[in-house]
């Protein structure tokens, strides 16, 4: 794979610049409260070396109903001061799934205005796999200013994505395995309706990744989201359950050159809540 700074690195690049000073490392791990894990538990036994835990439950929106929503640009900078991470930074964000909710704190950072940020193609798998460096110890953080220019443009409400799907436009694509996107299988929040946003298009998340959960080229990204009916010449919408996998979508999407694009924040746990707005099933 090619490295980029601003999208996805390998673990080998991360091995070279581990050390560099201006290097700040970020453990975004979490995963489904059916799960029954606990992330900071893992961190704190086990990390790559320099990481710090970035929260995704905590550093959100605690006024809202509705999961890990985006924080306050307020709230963000606090949150990132206290991690010791702040202008000047080249992150690195990984997860212990290989790449799941890595991507979304990517997309936090793009929103906020920082792109110099990248996720670890693999994550802490193929980082444990390949025999690399791990650390129980966190490092100690030194207050670094932020400055943050928040992006309108990367995030999209339920009002706007109603909109785009009464219009067709922009294209609003699923991250969602395809039994839940079609209504054949439960939601896994309660109270939530099954199918999908009128007019949307699916690609599951998981399709996007190789075997060992790196990411795919992006010529063979672009073909699965062609497959899918979408037209890479025009704007999209991601989404997914609660906005973490459609970030996923947003890092395949932007690594490819498709830089039109914006994430549905709210996305299903929303989207499925309220019983005004229209839900297809079936196929799209």
């Amino acid at each position: 794979m090619t490295d980029d700074p601003k999208t996805l690195v390998s673990t080998e690049w991360l091995a070279k610049h581990l050390k560099d000073p201006d290097l700040r490392l970020l453990d975004a791990s979490m995963y489904m409260p059916a799960d029954d894990r606990d992330c900071e538990a893992e961190y704190n036994a086990a990390h790559i070396p320099g990481a710090r835990f970035f929260d995704i439950d905590e550093i959100s929106d605690a006024r809202s109903d509705l999961p890990h929503m985006a924080p306050p640009v307020e709230k963000f900078m606090s949150r990132m001061r206290a991690l010791g991470v702040g202008d000047g930074h080249q992150v690195v964000v990984y997860d212990s799934a290989g790449l799941f909710s890595a991507a979304r704190v990517w997309w936090l950072f793009k929103l906020m205005g920082k792109d110099d940020i990248a996720v670890l193609d693999g994550g802490l798998p193929k980082w444990k796999a390949e025999g690399r460096a791990i650390e129980d110890m966190a490092p100690i953080p030194r207050d670094r200013h932020m400055t943050v220019r928040f992006k309108n443009q990367l995030v999209r409400d339920v009002t706007q994505v109603a909109h785009a799907s009464k219009l067709g436009s922009p294209q609003i694509v699923d991250a969602r395995s395809a039994p839940r996107f079609r209504g054949e299988a439960p939601e896994p929040r309660e109270g939530l309706r099954s199918g999908h946003i009128p007019k949307s298009l699916n690609v599951p998340y998981d399709v996007l990744l190789n075997d060992d959960k790196t990411l795919k080229s992006p010529d063979e990204t672009r073909q699965i989201f062609e497959a899918a009916g979408v037209d890479l010449g025009k704007p999209v919408i991601t989404s997914c359950g609660s906005g973490v996998t459609a970030a996923i979508l947003a890092l395949a999407l932007e690594r490819m050159g498709h830089n039109d694009w914006s994430l549905y924040d709210g996305s299903w746990a929303e989207w499925g809540m309220f019983p005004t707005v229209p839900v297809a099933t079936g196929d799209a």
